[in-house]
């Protein structure tokens, strides 16, 4: 069970990054890194707001609703934007400049195209079993706290 500890998260993530066996994150398109950076920082989402404690998975949901859709994962990258490395900024600029055939509804252009470099970003990290620099980049940009 997660107890919301930094190093539960990045112990769970690191298991789960393990068992990738594909290719290097370098080598995978940008939208194939925002695919499964997608899922990532929605389960890291989903698992911030359920160690808050029990409630009714409506609230749940309107509690991580915000973080998860495109603006808010831009507004987001522009609160880690400082802390990333020059390698992280390509990533993300990768992500961002992919030409997507698809948009989120109700997402404004500029929010999708941040959203998906951000994703990328995620995923690449995760890829790259890079879970301590994931979890820090989660915990400055959501202001999580471990416990």
């Amino acid at each position: 069970m997660y107890s919301g500890s930094e190093t539960d998260m990045d112990e769970i993530l690191k298991d789960f990054a393990q068992n990738y066996k594909g290719q290097s994150a370098k080598e995978l398109s940008p939208l194939v890194l925002a695919y499964i950076g997608d899922a990532v920082y929605e389960i890291m989402v989903r698992t911030m707001v359920l160690s808050k404690g029990n409630m009714p998975v409506n609230k749940m949901h309107k509690a991580s609703r915000e973080l998860v859709k495109a603006k808010g994962q831009s507004d987001l990258y522009f609160r880690i934007e400082d802390m990333l490395t020059e390698e992280e900024k390509s990533v993300f600029r990768r992500g961002r400049n992919a030409k997507s055939h698809t948009m989120a509804k109700n997402a404004e252009m500029i929010d999708y195209k941040h959203a998906t470099g951000f994703e990328a970003l995620f995923g690449y990290l995760y890829l790259e079993g890079r879970t301590d620099r994931l979890y820090e980049l989660f915990k400055a940009g959501t202001g999580a706290e471990g416990e």
